[in-house]
């Protein structure tokens, strides 16, 4: 075992001791055929921002937009390339190209090696970096540079530049399939645009007005508004906008979170840059605490992914007036092994 004690309110161990699938296990064959059912109507819906949308850097400066590049031979742009510079004879018209993204730029998963969090799984009452199932920093995830804990987190250099999720990579979700039954949550219809926190109480009323049952192995997606304020902005945010329009759950909120754990759902998604509040509410003084609470719960306690970014709009109104909120969804992520977040390009089909 990698762990000797597991976080309070965790699962770690529950679907296996070398389980890197968390709560996606949930999506068995019953669930598929759950989502099956729902097909009606036979519409398809794509629940994916264009992929250079924001736009920018202004949500999150460390991700930028992707580069379209052509690919090259011998020095050569593969972009609208004869051939017959290659053979006089030949008529073919070649374009290959190439792009340099950010993984989690727009529409994304979220792996179970995106976040980890500092905690004693030893049994020695010294803290380690330990990711979903106490899979291990610099063992299972690893990076250009190590931050050692017994030297103030100092960087030091592990003489590759390149990273890798060795274990808990997006790859798991994208063998999984990650397909199954949907149900969407309209926290716009009910709030606007609100600068909101959502806690448990807010979500509740929700659930009960719209007669809304999530069941266990259910994908549940939140609607806010937030990808549709960013499709209105046209690949030029306004940061001050972006930051302070639409809801977002309350991380901070423990009746919320244990209803995340009871409920049994196998994917937290929302249309929202974080799907929780980020900055998050202040903790209580005197603790540590974790900045992202909701992400620490989801991806770190329960191996349950997080999609962020969707675009849910015209899902969502389909779904109100035919007085539904369940569909099939299909969203794959890449099968890029190693990565810690991928785009996908989801379908809702009702």
């Amino acid at each position: 075992m990698r762990w000797k004690q597991r976080p309070q309110g965790s699962n770690w161990g529950d679907f296996g001791p070398d389980d890197q699938l968390g709560r996606v296990n949930l999506i068995g064959a019953e669930q598929v055929l759950r989502g099956a059912r729902e097909i009606q109507a036979g519409l398809s819906f794509c629940l994916s921002l264009p992929l250079d949308y924001p736009g920018g850097n202004k949500l999150n400066p460390r991700r930028h937009p992707p580069v379209l590049r052509p690919t090259f031979r011998d020095d050569i742009p593969y972009v609208n390339f004869p051939l017959a510079k290659v053979d006089p004879a030949a008529t073919d018209v070649i374009s290959d190209d190439q792009v340099l993204l950010s993984l989690q730029y727009s529409t994304q998963w979220d792996s179970l090696a995106h976040v980890g969090a500092l905690f004693d799984a030893d049994g020695d009452g010294r803290p380690e970096r330990v990711y979903y199932n106490g899979y291990r920093a610099n063992e299972h995830i690893v990076g250009p540079v190590d931050y050692a804990e017994d030297d103030h987190f100092a960087a030091h250099a592990c003489g590759h530049d390149h990273s890798e999720a060795r274990a808990l990579g997006i790859e798991n979700f994208a063998v999984k399939g990650m397909q199954g039954r949907g149900v969407l949550v309209d926290l716009a219809h009910a709030f606007g645009q609100d600068f909101r926190n959502v806690g448990y109480d807010d979500l509740m009323r929700v659930l009960e007005a719209d007669r809304i049952e999530v069941e266990p192995g259910d994908m549940l997606l939140l609607r806010t508004g937030f990808a549709e304020v960013v499709l209105s902005m046209q690949r030029e945010p306004d940061e001050t906008v972006l930051h302070h329009t639409c809801c977002a759950l309350d991380g901070r909120d423990d009746k919320l979170l244990n209803w995340i754990t009871d409920a049994g759902i196998a994917a937290l998604i929302a249309d929202n840059y974080a799907v929780e509040r980020y900055p998050a509410r202040p903790a209580p003084a005197g603790h540590n605490h974790p900045l992202l609470p909701l992400h620490h719960h989801c991806l770190f306690k329960l191996g349950l992914p997080l999609g962020e970014l969707w675009y849910l709009k015209e899902l969502a109104q389909w779904l109100r007036a035919n007085q539904r909120s369940r569909f099939m969804l299909t969203a794959p992520p890449l099968r890029l092994p190693g990565a810690v977040g991928s785009p996908t390009t989801p379908i809702a089909t009702v």
